[in-house]
């Protein structure tokens, strides 16, 4: 969701986000970051992108994936293989970082409604 409000892709994702009321915060995990950072890196994007980045996660909360998080991921993990439904390596990271923290997931990733611990899950993409 995060890509899609930096690059413009979703004016409806972004609306979203400016409507937060007091009681609703935006966050975003550490795992969340790294991957931004990645893409930098690898796309080359260069300094504008990663200044963009920066200024965006200035202004929200970012959450670190620690011990919690891991025996989340832990129990997440082998419940989503029982059932036959994996998820990727950082979907898993993202998945027990919101169900650690009770917080509802902003994905347009159906993937994720397979999810039954999950707290929520909303698409702010409505109009993709």
């Amino acid at each position: 969701m995060v890509s899609y409000i930096l690059k413009g892709k979703s004016p409806a994702a972004r609306k979203r986000l400016e409507s937060l009321t007091e009681s609703e915060a935006a966050c975003v995990s550490t795992v969340t970051e790294a991957e931004l950072r990645f893409w930098v890196a690898k796309s080359g994007a260069g300094e504008k992108w990663l200044r963009l980045i920066e200024w965006f996660l200035s202004g929200i909360n970012v959450y670190a994936w620690g011990r919690e998080e891991a025996a989340t991921f832990g129990v997440l993990r082998a419940k989503q293989e029982a059932m036959g439904r994996p998820l990727s390596p950082f979907d898993m990271q993202l998945a027990a970082h919101a169900v650690s923290l009770g917080a509802t997931l902003v994905t347009r990733d159906a993937a994720f409604h397979h999810v039954p611990d999950l707290a929520g899950i909303e698409n702010w993409a409505t109009d993709m």
